[in-house]
């Protein structure tokens, strides 16, 4: 398959710049994986769609403000450091603009020297391993001396840090937001509970994975960066329950949805604890085994989120439903409308 088969038309005036001041007053496009039938509504009709028996899957992963501004020790010269993914010891895999300027050994200040970083490894595509030092708590200065690393589509300052995180937000770890979980509102997971459906959570930290872009020409030359997940044990049991008495998984976002897919593949389709790293890459021919309803956002194109959707509803339909999302001038990407596929 071609990159480019995933491709569609968006006027950036429909790239949402800024969240809406109420989380649940979001449009949202529904979407049939049977008949293609499309739907348009809005986020606070999202019970209308949830049964009793039903089990929504959400992602607690909390955004770290993971985008840091230093300068080289030797030099003076100006650095900007993404945070990815966590190792032992204080070391992080990071993203480093400009990438060049940094070799093993190169270290690196932020607020004046309260944190520090020397360069422990050179990975390919601007990516290098550091190794933190510092006086105190590693969060609590991160807290002082990061920002929150919105995508680069957004060209607005959020005013509020807290709508970057789901109000569920719990383990720190994410260099980015499960957007799809900014929908929801205590009041909304509270009545999901009281129609009788279970609301039960996992944790993937999201990084540059799911956000690289394809570079390659076709689909299947693509590799992805490996992601950490984990899976508590009475998420597994409530799935297996949920499965057991012919409930749907209702997965919220496409991070819980590879979560998901990883466990289940692995196990036949069943759930169980599990925690570890997986690159699972989802496209057209993925068979589900895990996931039987989606709550998404709008992707970019030729990413490999759009991807992901088309293999759950079919690239026709989910390309048909994107062109009249335009049409009806729906907001997109992180800070935008919901897409229930189900």
């Amino acid at each position: 398959m071609n990159v480019t088969d995933f491709d569609y038309d968006l006027p950036e005036e429909l790239i949402a710049q800024t969240p809406l001041k109420d989380r649940a007053a979001s449009r949202m496009l529904v979407l049939s994986k049977e008949t293609g039938e499309i739907d348009h509504s809005r986020f606070t009709h999202f019970l209308d769609h949830v049964e009793p028996g039903d089990t929504l899957v959400l992602n607690n992963t909390k955004v770290i403000p993971a985008r840091l501004f230093g300068v080289k020790e030797e030099t003076g010269a100006k650095i900007e450091v993404l945070l990815l993914s966590e190792g032992e010891n204080y070391t992080w895999e990071t993203l480093v603009k400009p990438a060049k300027r940094i070799k093993p050994g190169t270290v690196v200040s932020f607020g004046d020297g309260m944190l520090r970083a020397e360069c422990m490894e050179e990975l390919p595509e601007g990516r290098r391993t550091f190794r933190f030092s510092f006086e105190g708590i590693f969060h609590e200065v991160l807290d002082q001396l990061g920002e929150m690393p919105l995508p680069p589509y957004i060209q607005e300052q959020l005013e509020e840090k807290d709508r970057y995180q789901t109000v569920f937000a719990k383990n720190r770890g994410s260099a980015a937001a499960p957007t799809a979980g900014l929908h929801f509102t205590p009041e909304m997971l509270q009545k999901i509970e009281e129609k009788g459906a279970d609301v039960v959570y996992l944790t993937l930290h999201v990084g540059l994975g799911t956000f690289r872009p394809v570079s390659a020409d076709t689909v299947e030359d693509h590799t992805m960066h490996a992601e950490f997940y984990e899976l508590p044990r009475e998420t597994a049991d409530t799935l297996n329950e949920t499965k057991k008495r012919g409930g749907r998984v209702i997965a919220v976002g496409t991070t819980s949805c590879r979560t998901l897919e990883t466990i289940a593949r692995d196990t036949d389709g069943a759930f169980r604890e599990a925690r570890g790293w997986t690159d699972i890459f989802i496209f057209p021919g993925f068979t589900f085994r895990a996931v039987d309803a989606l709550l998404t956002n709008f992707h970019l194109p030729k990413s490999t989120l759009v991807m992901l959707v088309s293999a759950l509803a079919g690239r026709e339909q989910i390309l048909g439903a994107y062109e009249d999302a335009v049409r009806e001038r729906y907001r997109f990407f992180s800070f935008g409308d919901a897409m229930l596929i189900k």
